[in-house]
């Protein structure tokens, strides 16, 4: 069965009227739009916590700064429509921008705190107020009882689980797990940008993850020497950050769980990536 496509406010709350009466559990996937398999894995997840799932389509102008891709990033309802067709979305949300910010873009907004200053917060100073700000939005629009992240995004999931906590919102935020091409890459929308020699340089990031979490029994410091080694090596890349912290993006531990993540550039192209690490004891 076709989704149902809905551009406003109303015709939302009439498509899940019916969920609402009977307190059914809404599942929610948020999107920018130009779907790919991620997002399909996202919307597969979806499908186990809710009766009803809803995918929204949204490229938020908040998020993007001046000199950024907001007017060139890549739209393709017709073919993100067939994607939510085959991944059984009940619902497609496909608001204007003044549906979300029907007063303009200088109202109120929500801070992400000191944990949206570093890493992509340092690179993007405004990005994560403006992705925590629309979802704070259509959160109350949507009233979703689980809602799923990639763990590609991986400071944008952790700061999206520390806003549903600190603003006591009665949701279950759920992390999947990044899903990537055969040669690492992980998917993303920003890939169909990448000229042919950059998209080989982009597997990189891969690579470095991989080698990182190789030498994660001699240390912190190793995992970020080996992961950064492989990215220098790589033709036609600008390295932004390499990164070793804990699950919660603080500072890394001497050992145990932590967090390796890297953003670069590949030509006009910044592509960020991340994995778990476990870090040997301490002897």
């Amino acid at each position: 069965m076709e989704p149902s496509v809905v551009r406003t406010i109303a015709e939302l709350d009439e498509a899940l009227m019916p969920s609402r009466l009977a307190s059914s559990p809404v599942a929610y996937v948020p999107t920018l739009g130009a779907l790919h398999d991620g997002h399909g894995a996202l919307m597969r997840v979806a499908r186990g916590y809710g009766d009803v799932v809803v995918a929204s389509i949204f490229v938020n102008p908040m998020q993007f700064a001046a000199g950024e891709d907001l007017q060139t990033y890549p739209r393709s309802l017709d073919a993100d429509l067939e994607v939510c067709s085959r991944e059984h979305i009940d619902i497609v949300f496909v608001p204007a921008v003044e549906t979300i910010y029907p007063e303009g873009m200088a109202g109120t907004t929500v801070d992400p705190g000191p944990l949206g200053t570093v890493l992509e917060g340092r690179s993007r100073p405004a990005h994560f107020r403006g992705v925590l700000t629309v979802l704070a939005k259509l959160f109350a629009i949507i009233r979703p009882s689980h809602v799923g992240f990639g763990e590609k995004d991986y400071q944008q999931l952790v700061l999206v689980q520390n806003m549903v906590r600190d603003l006591c919102m009665p949701i279950d935020v759920v992390g999947v797990p990044t899903v990537r091409e055969p040669d690492g890459l992980a998917m993303s929308s920003r890939n169909r940008y990448l000229r042919a020699r950059h998209r080989v340089a982009a597997a990189s990031l891969a690579r470095a993850l991989n080698a990182g979490t190789a030498a994660a029994d001699r240390g912190a410091e190793a995992v970020t020497c080996a992961a950064r080694a492989v990215l220098e090596d790589a033709d036609g890349i600008a390295i932004d950050y390499v990164a070793l912290t804990d699950p919660a993006l603080g500072d890394p531990p001497e050992s145990g769980e932590a967090r390796l993540l890297l953003a670069a550039r590949f030509g006009a192209t910044r592509l960020i990536d991340n994995t778990a690490v476990l870090l040997a004891p301490v002897p």
